[in-house]
């Protein structure tokens, strides 16, 4: 199914995307899984992008326009986020029932290969597909994202996570959300705009956040065993991935140690780093200095953001 809106249009660029949808299983049911693509849908060469705990695909306009004269790029709402259907049984919000979703879509893309720009949990998605024997990611890039996590970080995303939001104007909505994401960086008015509108929805008058907040159940309901097994795991994926790996870290950043990153470089195959200065978790790529890190890396050198 495709939707051509006026609504996505952007700013960042000529480039125009197209409101996409893909069915997905799961032992609770089917679900439909959103996703925004820019550029040409014959281009074979495909960029997936994918977000954080509970922002949406729309984080990626900028970075989507800038990369479409070179990819196809796919910007999916992961499922309970976004336009994307909420899950009937919400244990299955969680890394792997997020892969097999993945793992449905670029099925749908018709195409063997894609490079992959994840996003905090968009990262993690991402390191588990890449880690699995036969995966179609080839260039990985992490965005403030690793096997280990700060415990603080964890609590301080668990202490908001699932709470049940009401406003009375959408621009109360899209300041609130500006500050829970503040360690994005100093972004301006019309950037918060931008990118939290989406995360947004009216309802009889009131504003609400878009995700499922029983995306929450699961992610409260992890123990310590439960939580240093999933890093384990993580740390294996990471070491079975052959192709290039770049981490990227916000200097302030809670979540993502500089120890995490040195660690991550020596164990992995072919794993580099970079460390964007004044801000935290997670660099938002809206900035041309970001988006010009992330067209260098999939693209090469002389690549400047466009």
């Amino acid at each position: 199914m495709t939707v051509t809106s006026p609504a996505l249009h952007t700013a960042a660029g000529t480039a125009t995307p197209r409101q996409r949808f893909v069915q997905c299983a799961s032992p609770g049911g089917l679900h439909r899984v959103a996703y925004t693509e820019w550029g040409d849908p014959a281009n074979p060469r495909v960029l997936v992008c994918v977000h954080g705990l509970t922002r949406s695909g729309r984080d990626f306009d900028r970075l989507a326009a800038s990369f479409s004269d070179r990819y196809r790029v796919i910007c999916p709402d992961v499922v309970g986020r976004g336009l994307s259907s909420w899950l009937n049984v919400p244990n299955y919000y969680a890394v792997p029932h997020y892969v097999a979703d993945m793992v449905t879509l670029i099925a749908r893309l018709d195409v063997e290969k894609v490079d992959w720009f994840g996003t905090s949990m968009g990262g993690l998605i991402g390191l588990g597909l890449a880690g699995l024997p036969g995966s179609p990611i080839g260039k990985l890039l992490l965005n403030d994202v690793g096997p280990h996590l700060e415990p603080a970080a964890v609590k301080r995303i668990g202490d908001y996570l699932g709470k049940p939001m009401q406003f009375e104007t959408l621009q109360q909505g899209i300041d609130y959300a500006a500050l829970l994401a503040q360690s994005f960086g100093p972004l301006t008015p019309e950037e918060w705009r931008e990118i939290n509108t989406p995360l947004l929805q009216e309802r009889d008058g009131a504003w609400y956040f878009r995700y499922d907040p029983r995306i929450g159940q699961p992610f409260a309901a992890i123990t310590d065993e439960v939580a240093a097994a999933g890093e384990a795991a993580l740390w294996g994926a990471l070491k079975a991935i052959q192709g290039p790996v770049l981490v990227v870290r916000g200097e302030k950043s809670d979540l993502l140690s500089r120890e995490t990153v040195e660690k991550m470089i020596a164990e992995g195959n072919k794993v580099s780093s970079v460390e964007i200065p004044g801000v935290g978790h997670a660099p938002a790529f809206l900035s041309a200095e970001q988006i010009g890190i992330a067209r260098r890396f999939f693209i090469g050198p002389g690549a400047d953001a466009s």
